[in-house]
């Protein structure tokens, strides 16, 4: 089996990244896996953290590690996150939230690339925050 390469890349004659994310990522010997983007409901389908962006975020988080894991990959293996959060004032509450899980799941500091998106709505109101994923799989 082809050994998975995923590296991620922050040329030094490119403005660097003014949060956690890198610039560019690269992968060979491997499929692309394409997670749809998670909500903040629970298993029971239930919204958790209404109101709070930050909760929200939290299991939003929470929610692509359990995809990641049923499919036998990990946050190692994710290449790009697209976020999506409702309205400037989330903004600051999901980059503080994504500050607080991401030592966590990227222990070496090793990020994504990730485009965040201000938006007037999700498809469900009380919904403030969704994020979906690329990972690399052998």
């Amino acid at each position: 089996m082809a050994e998975v390469a995923r590296k991620l890349i922050n040329p030094p004659s490119a403005p660097q990244p003014l949060g956690a994310y890198s610039l560019a990522a690269q992968a060979s010997g491997s499929k692309l896996l394409f997670l749809a983007g998670q909500v903040s409901v629970d298993a029971s389908g239930s919204v958790v953290g209404q109101g709070d962006a930050a909760a929200q975020t939290r299991q939003v988080f929470e929610n692509l590690g359990q995809v990641l894991s049923g499919v036998g990959a990990s946050f190692n293996d994710v290449v790009e996150f697209t976020s999506y959060v409702v309205g400037r004032s989330s903004v600051q509450l999901f980059i503080d939230a994504r500050t607080e899980i991401f030592p966590n799941i990227f222990p070496d500091r090793d990020y994504p690339i990730n485009t965040l998106l201000v938006v007037d709505g999700l498809v469900r109101e009380e919904l403030l925050v969704e994020v979906k994923a690329v990972a690399v799989l052998p």
